[in-house]
C-alpha cells in the first residue's frame, strides 16, 4: 500500500511515496535516494518496485523528490543543490520516522543519490545501514561524465542566436536536467575516499559488473569501522542508463537488497511489531503544495495535490489547481510521453503545469496506466507507450476535472507518443477544445506493433544520408550496417510514396479511406478542435505528417497549426529551444481563451 505524502525541509515542500507493509511492521525502515536527472527518470519503476519489495517485507519505505526536481517545489537554481538535496535527504529520515514509527532507518542510494546518502549520514543524520547502488565515488569524474553527456547532446545540433545559456559559469545542463555552478564546484570537490571513519555501521555497495568503480573504496570500509559488503551485478544499464520503455527492473538487485535488509532487520529488531492499526501521527506531512502566483495579486496562491482520477486500477496524477477566485473554468491535460513518467522530459510538464495554473488554468499531470505511478491494468504489461486503454484513460481525466472543478474548456496536450493518444482521443470524440501535440511521430499505430520495429518516422528521417551512396555500400558490405532492417526501410518507403498517391487522389474523388490521417484533421477541425503541431526543425514527425496529412493541412488554415522550433532536439532538453517551444503553447492556449 503506498499513499503520496509532502513534507518540508527550509520551508520548501518535498514530494514523496509512503510505502506501508499490509502486516506487521518492522522497527528498520527505509528511504530511497534517487539519482540525478535522466537516469531518475529510467530508473522510475526500479524505484517503486524496490519500495514495493520493502513494505512487502515488511519494512515501511519512503521514496522522494530533491527540491527543484520531481513534484517537489521548485528551488533556486544557482544555489548549491548537493548541500540542499543532503539535507532533503536528512528529512526524508526523519519524515519516515515519525510517519511510520521506525527506530532505525536504512538509506538507499542510487549514483548521485548514494553520494547525498552518504554525506548525509556522515553529518549526523541518524543512518544505521546504507545500501549503495553504482555508487559516485569521486564527484569530480561525475561531473566529467555529465559534461560529456551535455557536449554530446549539443554537438548535433547549432545554437540558436536567441538561446539561454545555463545560468552561472560553469553550469551544465545534461539532458534537460540543471546542475548549478555551485553544486558543480561542490560535487568537484566531493570524494567519499576522504572519510576519516564509516558512514553507517551496516553497509552493502552494489557496483556495476560492467564497469566496476567502487570496490577499492569499500575495501577500506571495514578498517573505517562498517560491517560492509561488496557485489558486482548486472542490470544496471538496463535500469538507469535505457529508455523507460525499453528499461527492465533488475531482478537480482532486488532480491539481493531484499535479502540484505531483512538479515539487518532481523539482527537487531527488538522492538515490539507494530501493525497497519496501530500508525503514529502523521501531522508533520501535508497532503498538498502552495505555490506563489508570480502575478501582481498579494498572497494568492497555487495548490498542487496529488489525486486519483480514477481508482480501478489507480489512475494516477498531479493536478496544478489556479487561484480559488479564477472564473473561466479551463484545464490543460497533460499525458506521458512514452513510459516516462508524469513529470515529462526534463520535468518540463512540471513547469508549464505550473506556469498554465498561474495563467487560470487547471493542469493536470497524468500518468496512463501502467506507466509511471499508475497501476497496471490486468492482463496488460508496465510501461507500454501505446497502451490500448489509453483513449479510456484521457476519457477519465476528462470527466475528473469536468466534475471535480466544473471546467467547461478542455485542451489535451503531451510530447511524442503521447501527441498520438491526445490526437486519437480527439479522433474518437471525446469533448475537447484543442489538442496540442509536440514532435509526435505516429499517427496510426495498429495493435501487435512493438516500439522497437521499423516506424514510420525511422523511414523519413534522414532521407538523404540513407540513399545508397558509396559510403552506405562501403557499411553495407563491412557488417556495419542491418540488410535486413535497411532493407525493410526501402520497401516501407516504396509503400509510403504508393499509399500518399493513393490517399491524396482518393480525398480529390472524396473517397474516404480508413486510417486516413486528412480527413481525421478535418473531422476533428470541424467539430471545432483546434489542432496545433510543434516540431523541432529536422524532426521526422514534420515529413510524417506532409505525407500523411497530405494538403488538407493547409487547406484547414488557422484551425490546424504547424510551428517549427530551430537548434532543438526530439524531448527539447536545452533551455532555450525548450523555452520557445513552451511560449508557443502558452500562446496557443492564451490566444482563445480570453
Amino acid at each position: 500500500m503506498s499513499e503520496p505524502l509532502y513534507f518540508s525541509v527550509d520551508d520548501c515542500h518535498l514530494f514523496g511515496w509512503l510505502h506501508r507493509p499490509d502486516g506487521q511492521t518492522s522497527d528498520l525502515g527505509v528511504v530511497i535516494c534517487k539519482p540525478f536527472g535522466y537516469e531518475s527518470i529510467c530508473g522510475h519503476r526500479s524505484m517503486r518496485e524496490l519500495a514495493d519489495a520493502a513494505a512487502a517485507a515488511g519494512m515501511p519505505a519512503l521514496r522522494f523528490d530533491y527540491r527543484g526536481t520531481g513534484d517537489s517545489a521548485d528551488a533556486n537554481v544557482e544555489a548549491d543543490q548537493i548541500e540542499a538535496w543532503v539535507r532533503d535527504v536528512a528529512a526524508a529520515i526523519g519524515t519516515l520516522r515519525r510517519c511510520a514509527g521506525v527506530h532505525r532507518v536504512c538509506v538507499v542510494g542510487f549514483r548521485l543519490g548514494a553520494l547525498l546518502g552518504v554525506l548525509a549520514a556522515a553529518g549526523g543524520a541518524g543512518v544505521d545501514a546504507l545500501i549503495l547502488v553504482a555508487p559516485v565515488i569521486e564527484g569530480r569524474r561525475y561531473v566529467r561524465e555529465l559534461r560529456t553527456t551535455a557536449l554530446s547532446a549539443a554537438g548535433n545540433l547549432s545554437a540558436g542566436p536567441s538561446d539561454k545559456r545555463p545560468p552561472g559559469d560553469g553550469a551544465i545542463e545534461a539532458g534537460g536536467f540543471l546542475l548549478s555552478a555551485a553544486s558543480v564546484a561542490r560535487l568537484s570537490q566531493s570524494s567519499l575516499t576522504a572519510l576519516a571513519k564509516a558512514p553507517a555501521p551496516e553497509m552493502l555497495i552494489l557496483d556495476r559488473e560492467d564497469l566496476p568503480m567502487a570496490r577499492t573504496w569499500s575495501e577500506t570500509l571495514s578498517r573505517l569501522g562498517a560491517r560492509s559488503r561488496y557485489l558486482a551485478l548486472s542490470g544496471f544499464i538496463k535500469m538507469m542508463m535505457t529508455p523507460p520503455q525499453f528499461a527492465a527492473v533488475p531482478q537480482q538487485l532486488l532480491t539481493t537488497v531484499r535479502e540484505w535488509l531483512q538479515q539487518v532487520a532481523a539482527a537487531t529488531d527488538s522492538s515490539p511489531a507494530q501493525t497497519k492499526n496501530n500508525r503514529p501521527d502523521v501531522t508533520a506531512v501535508a497532503a498538498h503544495l502552495e505555490l506563489p502566483r508570480t502575478g501582481s495579486t498579494p498572497g494568492a496562491v497555487l495548490c498542487e495535490r496529488p489525486v486519483e482520477i480514477d481508482p480501478r486500477p489507480r489512475l494516477f496524477g498531479i493536478v496544478t489547481e489556479p487561484v480559488r477566485d479564477e472564473r473561466r473554468r479551463r484545464a490543460v491535460i497533460l499525458v506521458n510521453s512514452g513510459a516516462d513518467y508524469h513529470i515529462g522530459a526534463g520535468r518540463m510538464y512540471v513547469a508549464m503545469a505550473r506556469r498554465w495554473a498561474d495563467q487560470g488554468y487547471v493542469a493536470v499531470r497524468m500518468d496512463l496506466r501502467g506507466i509511471g505511478d499508475s497501476d497496471t491494468a490486468r492482463g496488460s504489461a508496465p510501461d507500454e507507450v501505446f497502451p490500448p486503454g489509453a483513449i479510456g484513460d484521457i476519457e477519465a481525466a476528462v470527466d475528473f476535472v469536468r466534475k471535480q472543478y466544473g471546467v467547461r474548456e478542455v485542451t489535451l496536450a503531451g510530447l511524442c507518443s503521447a501527441g498520438y493518444h491526445v490526437l486519437r482521443a480527439a479522433v474518437a470524440g471525446l469533448q475537447v477544445n484543442r489538442i496540442l501535440m509536440v514532435n509526435p511521430q505516429n499517427f496510426s499505430w495498429r495493435e501487435g506493433m512493438a516500439v522497437g520495429d521499423v516506424q514510420l518516422a525511422d523511414v523519413v528521417k534522414d532521407d538523404r544520408r540513407r540513399t545508397l551512396s558509396s559510403n552506405t555500400v562501403k557499411r553495407l558490405l563491412t557488417g556495419k550496417v542491418d540488410v535486413s532492417t535497411v532493407s525493410r526501410i526501402y520497401l516501407q518507403r516504396a509503400r509510403i510514396a504508393l499509399e500518399s498517391l493513393v490517399r491524396n487522389t482518393a480525398r480529390g474523388l472524396h473517397i474516404r479511406l480508413p486510417r486516413d490521417l486528412g480527413w481525421e484533421l478535418r473531422d476533428i477541425a470541424a467539430r471545432g478542435v483546434r489542432v496545433v503541431f510543434v516540431f523541432a526543425a529536422g524532426d521526422p514527425g514534420i515529413e510524417l505528417l506532409r505525407i500523411q496529412g497530405g494538403s488538407v493541412v493547409k487547406r484547414l488554415g488557422d484551425r490546424c497549426r504547424v510551428y517549427v522550433i530551430e537548434s532543438a532536439d526530439h524531448t527539447f532538453t536545452r533551455i532555450g529551444p525548450r523555452a520557445r517551444m513552451e511560449q508557443v503553447l502558452s500562446e496557443e492556449l492564451l490566444a482563445a481563451s480570453h
